[in-house]
């Protein structure tokens, strides 16, 4: 069965601390249960990019041969306000990111996921976390990401070096 779902970004998500709760902590931290059937599940990050879909096609052949789940995580944009209004301090804000949508839309109609379930998850934020986050949700067995070739990865880090490094699970690299 091959469906997906589209999640809020994960800052939009954090439920608001009743104040008779006795730990405001854990009521922070309190997500919606996952889907029990992507629990140990391969988690791949996709942006529709060529490296991100050779990194999908790896991990529905890893999902597929280990017979579980796969949840495709697209992470949106995220500016600072400085950006947009010159001002301090910079405070993160939500891009509107359709691209979450038209993704969907083009994985439905892929001919090669009817292989395996898949879920989309949408976040928003930092590339690296938000993967990382979603494996530790799903208690994925590993996450794929294809690797950075372009300047920007060369200047800033490319997802794949910085996961790899802060990653509390395995990280399949494709190049």
């Amino acid at each position: 069965m091959a469906g997906h779902e589209f999640f809020e970004p994960a800052d939009r998500k954090r439920p608001v601390a009743e104040p008779t709760a006795t730990d405001p902590l854990a009521a922070s931290e309190a997500r919606p249960s996952c889907d029990p059937a992507f629990r140990h599940g391969v988690v791949v990050g996709f942006d529709g990019s060529t490296s991100s879909e050779r990194a999908l096609a790896y991990a529905v052949g890893m999902a597929h041969r280990s017979g579980s789940g796969l949840i495709i995580v697209h992470v949106a944009n995220r500016l600072p306000t400085t950006v947009w209004a010159g001002c301090e301090p910079p405070v993160f804000v939500d891009v509107p990111d359709h691209r979450t949508e038209v993704l969907g839309l083009e994985l439905a109609c892929a001919d090669h996921l009817s292989e395996v379930p898949w879920i989309l998850v949408e976040r928003g934020g930092d590339i690296c976390h938000e993967l990382e986050e979603v494996g530790r949700e799903y208690e994925a067995d590993a996450i794929v990401v294809g690797s950075t070739h372009g300047i920007a990865g060369r200047i800033f880090g490319s997802v794949a070096g910085r996961l790899t490094k802060r990653a509390r699970r395995p990280v399949i690299v494709i190049p």
